[in-house]
């Protein structure tokens, strides 16, 4: 049993007889403690959808949850749903578009090392990589030698995603980007 601490994103645990995952966690330092942090953790129930909020002081146990992870690669989108197949037996997973709305923004057909979270049975959520690649499709023009300084402007990705980029890119471009900072990396 982990302390929550120890708990990450996309992490599901049991809480309240019920399975959940973890979507986002802050940590905070109230003044005049000594020395404990808060983790204000949003929950969402696997089986209903509903979301909680709930505050856990770092020294607090929680429980994991039997959970499974398949490697799969994005095979289509169905109406509100994106369909994933296992790399393995060729299983298709298929998850709400609302549901993993922050991960969708950093997936597309050539998108490597998804992995679906699988929770009784059910999917979940998808883990993503540490990084994919991207193309640019809409940016202001290059600057020649725009390498030499350290301004950057907004590229818009072939997925929907707006980063930060150097103003040497331009549109087309390939670029690989960190997955939990939503950042630009460098050219893929």
């Amino acid at each position: 049993m982990p302390k929550a601490s120890d708990i990450k994103k996309n992490t599901a645990v049991e809480f309240n007889n019920s399975v959940y995952i973890i979507k986002d966690i802050e940590r905070s330092v109230p003044q005049g403690r000594a020395g404990g942090s808060l983790y204000r953790m949003r929950m969402y129930d696997v089986v209903s959808g509903a979301k909680t909020d709930e505050t856990f002081k770092d020294s607090d146990m929680l429980t994991l949850a039997d959970l499974i992870r398949r490697n799969v690669m994005f095979s289509y989108l169905d109406g509100d749903e994106l369909v994933f197949m296992d790399s393995e037996d060729y299983t298709p997973y298929n998850l709400n578009k609302d549901s993993i709305a922050d991960e969708v923004l950093f997936i597309d057909e050539n998108t490597q090392g998804l992995q679906v979270v699988i929770v009784d049975g059910s999917p979940v959520g998808v883990e993503l990589p540490a990084s994919v690649d991207l193309v640019i499709v809409e940016t202001d023009p290059s600057i020649k030698g725009g390498s030499a300084t350290a301004r950057t402007k907004p590229a818009i990705l072939s997925t929907g995603l707006t980063v930060q980029v150097p103003e040497h890119i331009s549109t087309g471009d390939k670029i690989r980007v960190n997955t939990t900072e939503k950042k630009f990396m460098g050219r893929a």
